[in-house]
């Protein structure tokens, strides 16, 4: 039996420590993301199968060949989707010509009352390019799962309601497999020039 000297014991139990203090750490950030263990890669995206602001059933595999920006809110938000749509656009534009191999996707979270045609008025305030999707409730809510996207409905006075949301720009590629993530406060620089790194 091998005896650690006692004097050591202090650096022993705080290196034990901080080694547990990583692993807490590392499944903390795999629950978040939903990485695989096995894999190291994200489990974010996945198959859907929704209708867009024309009408038409729009599939994951209609925008294979190109990457995905992709953000979940609702017409009806006062602030923060709008906010971040407008950054997502400015973004674009920096591009040049290189913006259409990308396609900015909007998913609501409010199917009940972002119809294809709300939809299609709200988001040409965010260019031509956007693609508004929606359908009924529980497919928004499997493709919701699918990126890991918190959302509740908040109700107001008056008999309306809000939807309380996480909000995340995500990057998808174009064989359809998550790249990355950005915090809605990065900006249109900041997006705009990780973007063209990607590209």
């Amino acid at each position: 039996m091998i005896r650690t000297p006692v004097a050591l014991v202090p650096y022993v139990l705080m290196a034990a420590a901080v080694a547990a203090g990583l692993l807490w750490h590392a499944g903390d950030m795999t629950a978040r993301l939903g990485a695989s263990v096995a894999t190291g890669a994200a489990e974010i995206g996945g198959p859907f199968a929704l209708t867009d602001q024309d009408g038409r059933t729009r599939t994951e595999a209609d925008f294979r060949g190109r990457f995905m920006l992709v953000y979940f809110g609702y017409s009806y938000c006062p602030d923060v989707c709008p906010t971040t749509l407008a950054m997502a656009s400015a973004a674009l534009a920096k591009l040049g010509a290189k913006a259409p191999r990308i396609v900015p996707v909007f998913i609501t979270i409010d199917p009940a009352r972002d119809k294809p045609a709300v939809l299609k008025t709200y988001l040409a305030s965010f260019g031509k390019d956007f693609v508004g999707l929606t359908g009924d409730k529980k497919n928004v809510e499997s493709v919701a799962r699918r990126y890991h996207v918190y959302f509740v409905k908040r109700p107001l006075p008056g008999g309306t309601y809000a939807m309380d949301h996480s909000s995340v720009l995500y990057l998808m590629g174009p064989d359809g497999r998550f790249v990355t993530y950005y915090e809605d406060e990065i900006g249109p620089d900041k997006l705009a020039a990780d973007l063209e790194r990607r590209l």
